[in-house]
């Protein structure tokens, strides 16, 4: 009889020699990621958020345009819908802003909220900035505040146990259906 451990398709599964007996989780497996979480950039590539606003909309994933500040969605959502407020200015910390930005800033998470209410019928918010890198900023030489929508009973197993982020739409889908709604609630 084979006891080769399989996928409930009957894939059989990848045993590495050498760990132990194989359990019973599945492995989403996303190398892509580990350039972001050592904040690696290839050779001569600028800032991200210093390189977006020269990209179109759909490709830079920017859902509205400001004097001094965009928005855009999260490349790495924790939600669907995470955007982000980021000034043009490349400055690393929030006292760093002149009034303009400040005040552009505030505006843009005020109608992050109303678009991300319109689109996505959220509940609720996380809305903040990691400043510096110990305070868990990506890319902490360019301040961003994050938006992110919630929904009563959001939260499950799969980040805590699979490490996974179930997301319902693609980022291209997120961004044209918030962009509209930005655009409604003017």
């Amino acid at each position: 009889m084979d006891v080769t451990p399989t996928t409930p398709e009957g894939v059989p599964l990848e045993l590495q020699a050498g760990v132990g007996s194989p359990d019973a989780f599945r492995r989403l497996y996303t190398p892509h990621r580990m350039a972001y979480i050592k904040g690696e950039r290839p050779a001569g590539q600028e800032c991200p958020f210093c390189e977006i606003p020269s990209l179109s909309d759909e490709d830079g994933l920017v859902v509205a345009r400001g004097e001094t500040v965009y928005a855009v969605l999260n490349l790495y959502p924790y939600n669907s819908g995470h955007l982000m407020v980021v000034p043009y200015r490349h400055i690393p910390d929030y006292v760093d802003f002149v009034d303009a930005e400040t005040i552009e800033m505030a505006l843009f998470t005020q109608h992050a909220l109303r678009a991300l209410r319109r689109a996505s019928g959220a509940h609720g918010f996380n809305v903040g900035m990691n400043l510096g890198v110990v305070a868990g900023a990506g890319i902490a030489e360019h301040v961003h505040q994050h938006v992110v929508p919630r929904w009563g009973g959001d939260t499950n197993f799969m980040p805590v146990v699979g490490g996974t982020k179930v997301l319902p739409a693609l980022l291209g889908q997120t961004r044209e259906i918030t962009a509209a709604a930005w655009k409604e609630t003017e």
